[in-house]
Formats: C-alpha cells, structure tokens, sequence
C-alpha cells in the first residue's frame, strides 16, 4: 500500500506545470485504433508497431498449394481455474472438462494450457462527477492506474483510453511504458460531469473483438452511467458478442462505506451490478477493494488468472447460423462418476474453486 502511495505521489509531483495541465480530452489526438479502427481502414503510413498476431495470414499458405474451407462453426473458450485464495491451478487433465452449450455437453476438439503475454485495454472513467482535482475519486483512480501499470511484463501490450462524455483513446496498444505514462499524465482535471460507461466498453470491446491471443479490458470505473446512446440491454448483447473479457475495478468503495446508507442508494447499487454483469457475462471478473492494499492482490489475480489460462476449443453440436446467442458452462467433473471433481491440497484437504469463463456467444447468421 506505502508503495502505490508512493507511486501515485511521485506521479503527481513530476507534473508538469499547472497552467500547461489539459482537462482530459483535449491536447494532442493520438491516432484512431486500439487495435482496430472505428469507421476506417488502418493508416498504412503509421510508424504505430502492429499488435502481433498468433499467425502470420500472407506467409500461412505456400504459393500454389490447395486450399480447403469449411462451413463448420468452431468455438474457442478460455478458461481460468482459481481457488479460493485466487490463485491459478494447473495441470488439470483434458478429460475433466466438460463444456455444456445451452445445457448440451460437447465434444472438446482441442486443450491447451500456456502462459502467454496479454493485450490490455485500460479503460478508466475520469470525469468531474467522481474525479474532480485532488478529490478521493481522482487520487483512487491515479493509485490504481499507474500500480497496474507497475504489474505488467516488458512484452505485454497497453493501451489507455477514458470517457466522460465520450472515450478517447489516450494511447494506443504498446510495449513502451512511456507511451502509457504519458497518456496517464493527462488525467489530471476532468472536463465533463456525464460519465457513458456502455459507449465506453462497447466502443473499445468491438475495437478488440478481432485481437488474437490473450486480450482482455481492465475497467476501472464507479459503474454508473449517466448519458450513454446505447441501452443497458444493448451494451450487455456488444459486449457478449465482442468476447473480450472485462475484469472491472469499482471504484469509490470506501467513500461509500464513509457515506453509511446513502452509500448503498438504489444508483451505486445498480452500478455494482452492471460491472459484475459486464464482467461475469464476457469472461472476466468484477473486484470491489475497500483498501488501497487490496488493489496488489487484485492485480495479481488478474495477471495469473490472464496468462495461465485453459484453452478448449470444440464443434457445436448445433451447427445451425442462426444468430442466436448460445450459453457456454464449463464444469470441472471426474469421469468415471459424472460427479462434480474433487481438488485437494497437496496435504489432501479440499480446495473451493470457480471456473472462469465466458458465458456464451452469438452463433453467425447465414450469409444470403
């Protein structure tokens, strides 16, 4: 906890100077991607470093040798195991995964389980309706911004992006730690009171949706949503058939905790929700610290809950492009009694444990 103090202090000091401090969304535009563009194709003359992909799609084929194609749908799952301290459990066998689609147990095509380096999205709320200068809001969104950012690895890829009355995409997808402080440097005075979560998420889950490999948006948000375009309903349909995992962050816990009743009104109540929702349906996970302490093991779990992950991949039994959305439940069983399996300790003591994993898809449409 000293040291994210600390963090966030030195980050505040090495300021630059007051009058040169822009309101967030204003200075200099960084170029329209995270990844994907929003309306157009990408700026070939860009010097940006593309996010790598698992395979090289010009140089996959040799020249002249015959290609095949398939109707056939196929779906890929990532799946974290943790126990309940939230730590990461390897080495489960293939056969004591069960996929279940719409209450249909499938047949697992292919598993894998590899530590790979993630593709994060921070998406941060930073406007005058909780953040404004130097209040509680705003210092709990630097500590947890920049001690993020201190977790991460020299090969994972970040970018920034915050909202108020619209997101703005703060800096694109990189390696280069100074490319993502920069783009923290300029949250420092917010310059609307409308905090539009769904466009946020939505806008930057689509952006993402066509990332290969371990990708992922860390929302660090109040979870209240004041002027959107898009409707609860429509953000949690986006946000299912995007596919990118969200594992939000609420903010202001303690200020609510301090606020007695009126911290647990009837808005704060349906904003916790709609981050759990969002999390939970996309395959992430929702985290509520009510001590700065707490945020190290959060982001812990996080990163090993990303990186160590379960891949199974499997034909639906239903191979009917209907466009309907489909539910996912990926269970732990022992084979030769059908029975929810048992984990142990290495001393044999039972080990309590959640399945992440996304809660379904939306099957493609028939193409006319």
């Amino acid at each position: 906890m000293k040291s994210l103090r600390f963090l966030a202090v030195f980050c505040i000091a090495s300021l630059v100077p007051f009058e040169l401090a822009w309101a967030q969304g204003t200075g200099t535009q960084s170029s329209e991607t995270v990844a994907k563009p929003k309306n157009a194709p990408p700026d070939a003359s860009s010097d940006k470093t593309p996010i790598p992909s698992k395979y090289n799609k010009k140089d996959a084929t040799p020249q002249g040798a015959p290609v095949f194609s398939t109707d056939a749908i196929t779906v890929s799952v990532d799946v974290a195991v943790l126990d309940n301290k939230g730590h990461f459990i390897p080495k489960i066998p293939k056969n004591n995964f069960r996929v279940l689609e719409d209450n249909t147990p499938q047949q697992v095509s292919s598993f894998s389980l590899g530590e790979a380096p993630m593709t994060i999205a921070m998406v941060v709320e930073f406007s005058a309706l909780f953040q404004d200068f130097y209040s509680y809001g705003w210092y709990q969104t630097l500590v947890a911004s920049y001690g993020f950012v201190e977790t991460l690895r020299p090969d994972d890829y970040v970018a920034v992006v915050a909202y108020d009355l619209r997101p703005e995409i703060l800096s694109d997808f990189s390696t280069n730690r100074q490319d993502t402080y920069d783009a923290l440097q300029r949250l420092r005075i917010p310059g609307f009171r409308e905090a539009c979560l769904f466009d946020a998420v939505v806008d930057t889950a689509q952006r993402m949706q066509d990332i290969e490999g371990r990708k992922a948006i860390l929302l660090l948000s109040s979870g209240v949503d004041t002027l959107s375009k898009l409707t609860y309903d429509k953000a949690r349909k986006a946000i299912q058939n995007a596919g990118v995992p969200i594992y939000a962050l609420s903010l202001l816990q303690p200020v609510r905790l301090m606020m007695g009743p009126a911290g647990d009104s009837m808005r704060f109540l349906q904003a916790d929700l709609q981050l759990k929702t969002f999390a939970t349906e996309s395959g992430g996970m929702a985290f509520y610290p009510r001590f700065f302490g707490e945020m190290p093991d959060i982001f812990k779990t996080i990163s090993d809950t990303m990186r160590n992950q379960y891949v199974l991949t499997y034909t639906p039994s239903n191979q009917d492009r209907d466009g309907k959305y489909r539910k996912i439940k990926v269970e732990l069983v022992d084979p030769s009694t059908n029975e929810p399996l048992r984990v142990t300790d290495p001393k044999g003591k039972p080990i309590k444990y959640q399945i992440i994993a996304k809660a379904g898809y939306t099957a493609p449409r028939k193409v006319e």
